[in-house]
Parts: C-alpha cells; sequence; structure tokens
C-alpha cells in the first residue's frame, strides 16, 4: 500500500519532483529547490523511512514508486520531471519504467539502473551504536562516527538526520531515519528491479554522473540504452557521488539546460 509522502513546496511552473538518496532528505536539497523555483514548481519529498515521512517495512524500488506515483497522482502534478538521485534515481527510474505517463522527463544523479552493493552497512551499524543519550551536540555524535565514517562531508550529511527532542521528552538525540527498517532493507536498496521485456521510457532522459564517481561505469551503458533510449549522460567535472552539494553551480546549469531543451 502507498504511503503519504512528507514534501516541501516551492515555486511557480512546470512541476519538478525530487526524491533524495540513501539517508538523505527534502531539507538537503533546498538550495537547489530554491534555485529551480523562479521558473518550477519544485517539490521536494521524503521517501519512505527518512526525513518526516512515514515509517514502514520494506525499501522494494517498486513500492517506493508506487510512493511516489501517488504523490504525483494525489497533487495533480502529472506529467512532470522527476529528478532522483542514488537511491532516489533508482526510485525515479523504476516510477519512469512503470508509470511513463506520469513524467514529462527524467534526471537520474549518480546511479545506474544495476544491482550494486552501498556499502552502507557499517554506517548504518556505526549510527545505530551512538549512545545518543550520552551525546550534548552533533560534534558528540560525529566524533563517535569518526572511526567508521573516516570522511568528514559523510559524516556532517549523516548527523543531518538528527533531531533534538524537546524538554519534556528528554532533550535528548534520536534519528529521524529508520534504521533497522534500512538495514532489513539494504539488499533491497543495493539491487534494481528487472524491467519486463517491453518496459522502455521513451521520453527526454538526462544521467548526471560526478567525474570522480564509479557509481556509472562504461559498460553500464548498454543497459542505460536498452531502457532509456532518449538518454544523455554528461559528467559533473571535480565532483563524486554527491554532485549537487560538490558542484552546485555546475549541477544547476547542467539540470537548467536540461529543463529548457
Amino acid at each position: 500500500m502507498s504511503i503519504d509522502l512528507s514534501y516541501n513546496d516551492i515555486g511557480h511552473g512546470q512541476p519538478v519532483v525530487i526524491l533524495h538518496g540513501l539517508f538523505g532528505s527534502k531539507r538537503n536539497w533546498g538550495a537547489i529547490a530554491k534555485h529551480l523555483s523562479a521558473h518550477h514548481r519544485v517539490l521536494s519529498v521524503d521517501l519512505r523511512n527518512h526525513g518526516d515521512s512515514p515509517w514502514v517495512d520494506g525499501m522494494d524500488y517498486r513500492d517506493m514508486a508506487g510512493d511516489v506515483a501517488h504523490f504525483i497522482e494525489t497533487h495533480g502534478l502529472d506529467p512532470c520531471t522527476v529528478v532522483g538521485h542514488s537511491m532516489g534515481g533508482k526510485t525515479a527510474m523504476t516510477l519512469a519504467l512503470t508509470r511513463p505517463e506520469l513524467l514529462k522527463r527524467l534526471v537520474v544523479v549518480d546511479i545506474a539502473p544495476v544491482e550494486r552493493e552501498t556499502g552502507f552497512d557499517a554506517y548504518i551499524d556505526a549510527m545505530s551504536e551512538v549512545p545518543l543519550p550520552a551525546c550534548e551536540s552533533r560534534a558528540d555524535v560525529e566524533a563517535h562516527l569518526e572511526d567508521v565514517v573516516v570522511n568528514k562531508m559523510v559524516r556532517t550529511f549523516l548527523v543531518q538526520n538528527l533531531i533534538r527532542e524537546d524538554d519534556k521528552n528528554g532533550g535528548g538525540f534520536r534519528w529521524r531515519i529508520n534504521l533497522s527498517a534500512l538495514a532489513d532493507g539494504m539488499d533491497e536498496i543495493a539491487d534494481f528491479p528487472l524491467a519486463d521485456h517491453h518496459q522502455r521510457f521513451l521520453k527526454p532522459t538526462l544521467f548526471m554522473a560526478g567525474a570522480h564517481s564509479d557509481y556509472i561505469q562504461p559498460h553500464h551503458m548498454a543497459e542505460i540504452e536498452r531502457l532509456f533510449p532518449k538518454a544523455d549522460l554528461i559528467h559533473i567535472p571535480g565532483a563524486g557521488h554527491w554532485l549537487h552539494a560538490e558542484a552546485p553551480e555546475l549541477f544547476m546549469q547542467e539540470l537548467t539546460t536540461f529543463l529548457k531543451a
């Protein structure tokens, strides 16, 4: 059963729906959404078990695409452009292949339509083991993570998922994401559902890759071209997997050009 997703809504014009990646939220896309809102209505959503959206069992992409389809239909957005990063990109691709009538264009950010181990199981374990009641600041939480999450930028990204309770609830931290559901669903997150032999998305599609990322590799192109015959691939110089945060100006330039075409 589809769930109602939490979202931010800004701007006016042709709708653009943004889907974040694993451990992300609609809040991470605030600057991009604000920029796009000059000419578009931008709806940034929290996918299931993330941000302010409900916690439920299962991280299957068909179910997640169903959540987004329900969101698009409920808000009368079809056809719209869907932008998805990483896990959100796989969700967007699944939606495009199964409900193409809901989309006008598709933007896939640094992920391919293939199975890929995330390598993030250790992050979930580390986050689960942080003694939150003993932590007085986000810096304390980061300190508990640094042996496992060695990249400072990634640690800072992860602790954006912390919420401080009000005094009546103890005033301590809790995680905004459903770590248990993510741990149980990691195989599903790594996977990509095999499309039926007839499923292809025949509308304009842009794949955006970080030049320093290996999430989209040359041998993935055959599958990309099979499923998305109108796809173009561009690389963002100087950026890795989180290219929208690492090179926001170049990212926005390429995205804006695609939306105007």
